[in-house]
This record gives structure tokens, C-alpha cells and sequence, in this order.
């Protein structure tokens, strides 16, 4: 494949440009010196129903700031017309400036790469097709919904895409299979896959001096695996026999195994397999007129994180962006939480209209029998698929004394960071080793996958290695081929890579919002891939929990079609784990290892079967993003613009501690504090609720009233939580709950507080 042709070859950038009720004023016409760029130009909610119109109202405004009716059309690379208004285009600088200064301009932002962020999961989470009943039944395992990834393509042929079963695509779908190289929409698409798209258009603007990849399909065939691997996850049909060179042996199903299958193509092999917030937009925008029922993205932004800028009135967040849009029209979107942690501050995508996931580990671990001389044997953790083999065992004091001395040995060897592991594995691979036993102090399970036998073992099991060695003068070992195990034994985390709170730009939105399994999941793969075995792959990453996650939101949609993002977000949230489901504590890895905390996990551990009932749900709509605009500091004329309606923001500011968040974060507590939040009752019509509240050390809340009484007549009610700190000093941030329960369903958020004492 060839690079793909282009108007110019300049650096990227990306404009969004909104407009409502458009006036379009005379600029000076561009520099013939002057270099072009892309930009994305955002307009906000789009004026007209018909695209084409929208279309020709961008083309006009384009005319403003070029020398021709034609330049202004050639200078277009992309349209967004159908879930929104705006445009990405090749502009000078100067261009670019004056269209950010006209007033019904909502945003003008530069481009930037975006990165990426799988069979035992869904039984883990107690989620059985075996069960008489459940969520999978009564939701027809999501048959009549479509669930839309934003993600790499996808590898057609694989069994986890296959229609045995299922009905007529839904009606309401108006999506279509794009035909490309290696793609052919009547053999490659149907009733599991209903929809494929693919991005490229304005390659030599967008990316100058570079191609897509020779091996790449110019099609949305994905050769990386992760858009096969997500789609999988979220909603792969049943497959029998399903492993990873025997490990995870079973049958791999996707969270919701009847839903329908829509992808959308914006990552391509370049810059770690980034993506294009042109080509994202894109997406977004034709997802939404398609018909998806619910968005899976697993993209997130680098560090820093700048989803707002209310200094300028801009969203500066491709996927912030697009989203509100999708929420605003009623689809969920379910996003990654990155993989950037255990630090904090680390977490992405933080738009409260997103729901946020980060990733656990679960039941589940692989792991080799070590045989030593002594016979003794102890258990290791490998994901080894070769055979059994026998050899000669040495120990080097520092990785990085291995040398090409050691041919056809096992080493043991002690590291403590993660990337002194992978510098260990590769001076072993370097120097031919036969193998390598890594002792380290954190306790995370691994997520690599070698065909040589690389184990990890503890500090403390690593000493009695090392003392075996020093007890004989030939020490040998001799290592199995993998085996899994599967139980109680396997204690539950938030992964180490699991990106964590608090959230850096809206401190009092909780971020993330949900955990759910993200490590050594079994999924589908492309078959052209390095970490393919057979079509499948062991992943791990919050990519992989946020399509779970999305699975689980499209059944819960499917029995309540009526429910807004928000509601279903908030029964997702107020009905999670905060232990793993036998009842033990989760831990959170890192530097010691603690127990987890909201930012850690957010609300918890997705717990589905809970979710379908929680009686009462924390419901938002357009105002109340609004008031979280104006509380931000946006002004009138770009929320106007952004949302379509006309906005005043009232005086005071509304806080943002009042959105009505299922969540409760307020990070400077001087004197007492009162936030209040609306529930919603969607469970029984007369019911009653007191209220339980597990207050953070040292903090006093009271809750106003203290009883909810709902009936015909009563469906909304409001109340006053009121929080107070009898700490004298600043604190970092200490955690509690508050709870409604009704004596069978407990609508339980979580309550995250620091004390700020300000210095005399």
C-alpha cells in the first residue's frame, strides 16, 4: 500500500469549530506564504436536519477565509454532519485565528495523537447463561441493540463473529459494511456484524512525510488485533474450545454474546497505534446517525490531560467532544481509563458524561510447577506454552551481569520495577538463556506473553531459591509447561497499569467511575498478528475492561430502553462490588499495596444482576450539564453554541458539587459543606428509603431528611447531605459511603473527602 494522496504535506492540526444561528463575516484572505495545517473546525449542535445543508453552511463559512468559492472545498477533509456540526480542514495559522475569533465559534483546538488504552470474566462476575434466570435471559443476551467500537477494524472471519442464531438485524440500524481491501461487506458482514467504516481521508495533511503501513488493510479489516480483541470482549458470539495455546481453556463469550457489531476504523499502524481526533470525530459523528445503541472506546489522551479549557471557552477533547454529542442523543459511551497507573492524577477521560473504567484482575492466574534438585516444588507464575524442560540454575546478583556465558541455563535474578523486568527478559533473550526466574517485590500478575519459560515469583520465594542454589554445587530446575488455575485462591486487584484518581481537572467529578476485569483476558484476535495463537490472545489493559463494561450496559439497556445514559451509568455505579463477588477485600497494586479506594476502582466492581434493580438511580439531562459548564467557567455564547439551546448560567454559579453525580468528592473541606443531589425512583412505586451513611475517619456527614417516601405521585426527590471535619490539619483524601436502602436494595455511592486548613 501507498501513502495515501493528499492536497498538502504540512503538520497537523485539529480545529473544532461550533456554530449556532451563523453569521458569516468577511476575513482577509489567506498568505500564499504561508503553510497549511489541519485543523478540525467545531460548531456545536447542528442547525439543520438535513447533513447536506450543515455540509453547505461549513463550505460558506470556509469561503470567509479563502480566496475561492473552490479553495474553500478543496481545503475540507472531513464534514461532521450528522451527531453534531463542524468540520476538519487544511488552514493557514491565520485562518485558523480568525475563525477561533469569530463569537459564534465554540472551540478551535490543535491535533494530537490519541492512544489505545478479554473467558472466565463474565462467570467471574456472576454472570451464567447455565442460570435459569438472569440479565442474560430476560435481555435476550442484547439481540435487538448494537453496540458501536470505536477502535483498529476487525478480523471478519473469526468464530466470535459469527450469526448462528441470531434474528433479523435490528430496524432501527441504518449503518452499512464499507467495502476496502481484504473487506468484502457481502462476505464479511452479517447479522453479528452489521456495521464497518473506515477512516483515512486527508492522510498527507494529517500525518506529512509519513504512509500507512505496507501490511496495513486499506479497509476496516483490522490487522492490529485490539479492535478484534474489544469486540470480543463486548459482545462475541458463543465459541467452544476456545484457548491460548491451551491456557484459558473454555467457551468465550462477550458480555452481551447476542448484540450486533458496528466498527469504526481510526487506528492505523503508526505512533503506537494512535489515532487521528479527525478520523475520530468522524466516527463519532456517523455512529450516532447509524444507530448505535452504545459507544465502546478504548482511546484515551496523554499526559497532561485537557478535556476543558473554560479560560477560553473550549473543549479540547476529541473524545469529550464527541461523546456529549453521543449522550446527548441518548447512547452511553464507555471509555478507558488509561494505563498509567499506579500514580495518581494518572486517570483519562474524565468528562462526567462518560463512564469511566478502570481495570482488575480476576480468579484466574497462570502459572509452571519450578522442580528443583532438592525436589522441591513451588509454584510460579508464567504464561510458558512450551514443554516441560530440564536445566541448569544460576543466580546473577544484577540483571544486567547477564552474559553470553550463560547458554542453555535458567536464570534467577531480582528486580523491583516494572521496566527492570522487561530489561532482565530481554539481556536473558539476548545471551540465549534457556530461561529466567524473575523475584520481585510487587505482587501484580503478569501480562506478558513469551514462548520462553519466564516465571515470576516473589521476594520471599526468590530467597529460598536463591538459598537452594547456594546449597549445592550443581543446582538444576526443571520448569512445566503452563497450567491455569481458577478459584478463591486468586485474590482480586486493580491492576498496577490501571490508570487512578483523582480527577486532575474536575476534582470533585470522581474518576474512574466503574472497575471490571482488564488483565489476561482470552479474546479474539487478527490472525495476522504477532500475539495470535490459533486466532485468539491473552490482553490486558484498561481497554479490554472498558468493552466489558459496555456489554454489560447494553444488556441493562435492553431492559430498560427508556433510561438515560446518566441512569444507567448511576445503576452501574450504585450497585458495584466494593469487595470481589466471594466476599473478599480487593487490594490495589502498587507501591505498597493497599486496599482500594475510589480512585482506584471508582464506585467499585461492576455487579450487573444488581444493576437491573437499583431503585433508585441519579438521573442527569442537558441542564444539568449545563450548570456543569457554567460552574466550570464557560461562557453563555459557547454553551449556547455547544448544546443548541440558549443558556444563561445563574448568579451565583451553581457549584459543581450539586451536579447530580453518583459520587461525592469534595477536595477542600475547611468548614462544613453542603452539596445536594435528586434520586429518582425506578423501582417500586411505594417505597420508602432511610438513609445509612459510613463516614470517612474523622468527618461528620448528616443527610437532610433522612427518609424517602416515594409513591405515584413522588418519583423525584431531593436532599441535602451536609459534611463537616473534625481534623485540624490538611489530609490527604480519606473515603466513606452514603447509602439508600429500601431493606432489599442499597443505592450506595461513594464519599471521598480531604480537609484543606488554611494557614493563619
Amino acid at each position: 500500500m501507498g501513502v495515501l494522496k493528499g492536497r498538502s504535506k504540512a503538520c497537523l492540526f485539529v480545529v473544532f469549530l461550533y456554530i449556532l444561528n451563523c453569521g458569516f463575516c468577511v476575513f482577509a484572505q489567506e498568505s500564499s506564504n504561508e503553510k497549511r495545517k489541519v485543523y478540525i473546525v467545531h460548531l456545536g449542535a447542528r442547525r439543520h436536519d438535513d447533513p447536506e445543508l450543515v455540509s453547505d453552511s461549513h463550505h460558506r463559512m470556509l469561503e470567509s477565509v479563502f480566496e475561492s468559492p473552490e479553495a474553500a472545498r478543496e481545503s475540507i477533509i472531513y464534514n461532521y454532519h450528522h451527531g453534531f456540526s463542524g468540520f476538519a480542514a487544511s488552514l493557514t495559522d491565520s485562518q485558523a485565528k480568525q475563525l477561533s475569533d469569530r463569537p459564534d465559534v465554540f472551540s478551535v483546538t490543535p491535533n494530537r495523537m490519541l492512544q489505545l488504552q478479554s473467558t472466565r470474566v463474565y462467570d467471574y462476575l456472576g454472570l451464567s447463561p447455565s442460570l435459569p434466570k438472569g440479565i442474560l435471559h430476560e435481555s435476550n443476551m442484547g439481540s435487538d441493540l448494537v453496540i458501536g467500537l470505536i477502535d483498529s477494524g476487525i478480523w471478519p472471519e473469526s468464530p466470535a463473529f459469527n450469526d448462528e442464531g441470531l434474528g433479523p438485524i435490528p430496524k432501527h440500524w441504518k449503518g452499512k459494511c464499507v467495502a476496502g481491501e481484504g473487506f468484502d461487506p457481502a462476505k464479511h458482514c452479517n447479522k453479528k456484524l452489521v456495521g464497518a467504516r473506515y477512516y483515512t481521508d486527508g492522510w498527507d495533511e494529517l500525518f506529512p512525510g509519513t504512509s500507512i503501513s505496507e501490511e496495513e488493510f486499506m479497509s476496516a479489516r483490522g490487522l492490529i488485533g485490539h479492535g478484534t480483541v474489544v469486540s470480543s470482549i463486548a459482545a462475541s458470539s458463543f465459541v467452544r474450545n476456545a484457548s491460548y495455546a491451551g491456557l484459558a481453556p473454555g467457551v468465550m463469550r462477550g458480555a452481551a454474546p447476542k448484540a450486533r457489531i458496528a466498527m469504526y476504523k481510526v487506528v492505523w499502524d503508526r505512533e503506537l497505534y494512535g489515532s487521528s481526533p479527525v478520523h475520530l470525530l468522524k466516527a463519532f459523528d456517523e455512529a450516532i446517525n447509524d444507530g448505535v445503541d452504545v459507544l465502546s472506546i478504548s482511546i484515551g489522551s496523554g499526559v497532561p490531560f485537557r478535556p476543558y479549557e473554560p479560560t477560553s471557552g473550549e473543549i479540547g477533547g476529541d473524545i469529550s467532544v464527541g461523546s456529549f454529542h453521543a449522550v446527548m442523543k441518548g447512547i452511553p459511551v464507555i471509555a478507558g481509563a488509561a494505563n498509567s497507573g499506579p500514580d495518581a492524577y494518572t486517570v483519562a477521560n474524565v468528562a462526567p458524561w462518560l463512564l469511566t473504567v478502570a481495570a482488575t484482575s480476576i480468579d484466574r492466574t497462570f502459572y509452571v510447577d519450578l522442580t528443583f534438585g532438592n525436589n522441591v516444588t513451588i509454584i510460579g507464575q508464567s504464561q510458558y506454552t512450551g514443554k516441560e524442560l530440564s536445566a541448569g540454575l544460576v543466580y546473577v546478583e544484577d540483571y544486567r551481569n547477564v552474559t553470553s556465558s550463560m547458554p542453555g541455563k535458567v536464570i534467577l535474578t531480582f528486580v523491583k520495577e516494572d521496566w527492570e523486568m522487561t530489561d532482565a527478559l530481554l539481556a536473558a533473550t539476548n545471551n540465549k538463556a534457556l530461561g529466567l526466574i524473575v523475584a520481585r517485590s510487587s505482587d501484580h500478575q503478569s501480562d506478558a506473553l513469551y514462548e520462553e519459560p519466564y516465571v515470576y515469583v516473589d521476594y520471599e520465594v526468590g530467597a529460598k531459591i536463591l538459598r537452594y542454589i547456594r546449597s549445592t554445587n550443581s543446582p538444576t530446575v526443571k520448569i512445566s509447561t503452563g497450567k491455569t488455575l481458577v478459584g478463591r485462591p486468586i485474590a482480586t486487584k486493580v491492576c498496577g497499569f490501571s490508570s487512578r484518581g483523582p480527577n486532575s481537572e474536575s476534582p470533585a467529578i470522581l474518576k474512574p467511575d466503574i472497575a471490571a476485569p482488564g488483565v489476561t483476558i482470552l479474546a479474539a484476535t487478527s490472525e495476522a498478528f504477532p500475539d495470535s495463537f490459533g486466532g485468539y490472545t491473552l490482553g490486558s489493559g484498561t481497554s479490554y475492561a472498558t468493552p466489558a463494561v459496555a456489554g454489560l450496559v447494553v444488556l441493562l439497556k435492553a431492559l430498560h430502553p427508556d433510561w438515560s445514559p446518566a441512569a444507567l451509568k448511576s445503576a452501574i455505579m450504585t450497585t458495584a462490588w466494593t469487595t470481589d463477588p466471594s466476599g473478599e477485600p480487593i487490594f490495589a497494586e502498587g507501591e505498597p499495596r493497599k486496599l482500594a479506594d475510589p480512585f482506584d476502582y471508582g464506585a467499585g466492581l461492576v455487579n450487573i444482576e444488581r444493576a437491573k434493580d437499583p431503585g433508585l438511580v441519579y438521573d442527569m439531562n442537558v441542564d444539568d450539564y449545563i450548570d456543569f459548564f457554567c460552574a466550570s467557567g464557560y461562557n453563555e455564547t459557547a454553551i449556547t453554541t455547544l448544546v443548541g439551546k440558549p443558556t444563561k448560567c445563574s448568579s451565583p454559579l451553581p457549584s459543581i458539587l450539586d451536579l447530580n453525580y453518583p459520587a461525592i468528592t469534595i477536595t477542600d473541606l475547611e468548614e462544613e459543606v453542603t452539596v445536594t443531589r435528586t434520586v429518582t425512583n425506578v423501582g417500586p412505586v411505594n417505597s420508602v428509603y432511610k438513609a445509612v451513611v459510613e463516614p470517612p475517619q474523622g468527618v461528620k456527614i448528616v443527610v437532610e431528611p433522612e427518609t424517602l417516601v416515594f409513591c405515584s405521585n413522588t418519583k423525584k426527590l431531593g436532599f441535602k447531605v451536609r459534611v463537616s471535619s473534625s481534623h485540624k490539619s490538611n489530609t490527604g483524601f480519606i473515603f466513606g459511603s452514603f447509602t439508600w436502602t429500601d431493606g432489599s436494595r442499597n443505592v450506595t455511592i461513594p464519599l471521598s473527602v480531604r480537609t484543606r486548613v488554611l494557614n493563619p
